[in-house]
């Protein structure tokens, strides 16, 4: 933790990696920080006591840079980087849907780019990352991204290939859950509870189910057979989910989103 890492980008995302790597142990004084707005830059300086600096000083200066700024925005950051940019140092994108060869072609060649599809809950330390090395990446540079992205959550190296898919499942999934908790609430006030009472048997309903998923090793079916007693009430409400094709549906929803993924990534936004 002795190298030097820059955020570029700190928005509620890159904010929440600043914060997990400093729990995590790493020193202030070895962290840089960007900022569209000179107020935002002084409230990160307070909050954190990190120095805040422009694009170029960062890329002059950190071993390490996060870019952590909207996909549409990548271009004119990586015109802003390249002529500071050597090839010894690592970029970790946390950009979705940019493609590791996008800002390999546009920085000094052969530097090292990992690529990062960080989820939202890294905002409470419960986030997924999933990581992917691009074509001057060592697993030791890999190593690294997961060490910074570990601060904040569960990382997950998969093929670049594969990180449209991952994306579809992990880096919206936790959009679906909140969709299902909303119909799940409005069903509760149908059913005659109030708002707030149908919103919390419902969220710590998928609290607890979560934390049995993860910590029991169970399949999911076993654990939903648990719950399903013949003729009785489980098994009732599974077999409407059944007739309005909700397995259908969510499959399709994935995929839709896997193809829309591919689209960003090929640059037909």
């Amino acid at each position: 933790m002795t190298q030097t890492v820059a955020v570029l980008g700190t928005g509620k995302i890159g904010e929440a990696l600043l914060s997990g790597m400093i729990r995590a142990g790493w020193r202030p004084a070895h962290l840089l920080v960007t900022a569209r707005r000179a107020e935002r830059a002084e409230e990160l300086r307070a909050r954190y006591g990190v120095e805040t600096v422009t694009n170029a000083d960062a890329a002059k200066r950190a071993d390490t840079l996060i870019l952590a700024v909207k996909p549409q925005d990548m271009g004119r950051l990586l015109d802003e980087l390249a002529p500071h940019v050597t090839a010894d140092r690592l970029v970790i994108s946390a950009a979705a849907g940019i493609p590791t060869s996008f800002i390999e072609d546009r920085l000094t060649a052969g530097t090292p780019v990992v690529r990062v599809m960080p989820n939202t809950p890294v905002l409470v330390d419960e986030g997924m990352s999933v990581i992917s090395g691009g074509s001057h990446a060592t697993p030791e540079h890999l190593a690294h991204a997961e060490e910074i992205f570990g601060g904040v959550g569960k990382t997950l190296r998969v093929p670049e290939s594969q990180q449209d898919a991952a994306t579809a499942l992990s880096g919206s999934g936790p959009a679906y859950f909140y969709y299902l908790v909303e119909a799940m609430t409005d069903a509760g006030i149908l059913l005659g509870l109030p708002r707030a009472q149908a919103h919390d048997l419902i969220v710590q309903a998928a609290i607890g189910a979560a934390v049995m998923l993860r910590d029991s090793g169970e399949h999911p079916v076993k654990l939903r057979e648990a719950v399903t007693s013949p003729a009785g009430t489980t098994i009732s409400a599974i077999r409407e989910l059944e007739n309005h094709g909700v397995r259908a549906a969510l499959i399709a929803a994935l995929e839709a989103a896997r193809d829309r993924s591919r689209e960003l990534a090929s640059g037909n936004g």
